[in-house]
């Protein structure tokens, strides 16, 4: 039995899913880009979800927000089938888009650790040994100096999407908004320039030492999309749940034995439940039983 999905109204969160077999669909071209912005702007409003950084490498998608509602699962449900279903049709692609592993959500739960996820989303095209510095990535991407600020407008694409369906609108907005961590706004974009100027000054020492070579924009958007990555990348490592930062020794013990609490609660609630018991509470973050099932949870 996997472990049972907590999700937590308010929730900051990293999120990564992969193409599949690191296939490079997503390479960052103007119509891949275009419609992946689309997708995303017009689903993160419908769903409560706050977007404070996104970064769309060729191979998979990283971001970095608050599920204000609770609703995150659903929200990326359908963000990544009508991602998928576009890729399908701009890229004349048969099959799977997605890696059949589960998407990767983390829970960043100090504001150190979201301080540090949000420099090395930004700095991931930078370590992939792709550019120089990661305001150079020419696909979607989140500088510090955009964090609370950005804008990224986007037409309906041409294609897939009904134009006769007011579901997607002519064109949408997605507003980067600053994640709620008790700093002033100049603290917080400040603290991450720092934490990615170290982390793109250790990459490029990193491709020098390898002899590689940083490829230019212009190169990286004509790339086949049907090419797979040939970096080394270790299968199924591990997959964590949540982070606290360097540093926060305390706040993760803390964390990992409220997991745990919630795990042992909700197993608890589900063998009461499978003897016929529908009167029994879940522990408050139980999301597929209530969402499947309509079970009550203990009130938060």
């Amino acid at each position: 039995m996997s472990a049972p999905r907590r999700v937590r109204p308010g929730a900051i969160v990293m999120v990564t899913r992969r193409t599949l077999r690191r296939t490079h669909l997503l390479r960052p071209d103007r119509q891949l880009t275009a419609l992946y912005t689309y997708c995303l702007a017009v689903l993160a409003p419908r769903y409560g979800i706050l977007v404070h950084a996104a970064v769309l490498m060729s191979t998979h998608e990283h971001l970095v927000l608050t599920d204000a509602r609770g609703q995150l699962p659903r929200f990326l449900q359908e963000l990544h089938r009508l991602v998928a279903l576009g890729v399908k049709v701009l890229r004349k692609w048969e099959g799977a888009v997605w890696d059949h592993e589960k998407t990767s959500v983390v829970e960043l739960l100090t504001s150190q650790a979201v301080i540090e996820k949000l420099a090395y989303v930004m700095a991931n095209p930078v370590a992939a040994g792709l550019v120089a510095r990661a305001r150079q990535w020419p696909g979607l991407h989140t500088t510090p100096e955009q964090l609370g600020r950005a804008r990224h407008t986007a037409a309906r694409p041409g294609y897939y999407f009904d134009e006769d369906n007011p579901s997607w609108p002519k064109t949408a907005t997605l507003e980067l908004t600053m994640p709620a961590l008790g700093m002033r706004d100049l603290d917080v974009r400040q603290s991450v320039q720092q934490e990615l100027d170290a982390l793109e000054l250790a990459a490029r020492n990193q491709v020098h030492k390898n002899g590689w070579r940083f490829l230019r924009s212009e190169r990286l958007t004509t790339l086949s999309p049907y090419d797979r990555a040939k970096s080394f990348e270790p299968l199924r490592g591990r997959n964590p749940t949540l982070a606290v930062g360097r540093g926060q020794r305390q706040a993760f013990l803390e964390a990992v034995l409220a997991l745990r609490i919630f795990r042992r609660a909700y197993r608890l609630a589900l063998d009461h439940w499978r003897t016929g018991a529908r009167n029994v509470l879940f522990p408050p973050g139980t999301w597929l039983m209530h969402w499947l099932h309509r079970v009550d949870t203990v009130p938060t």
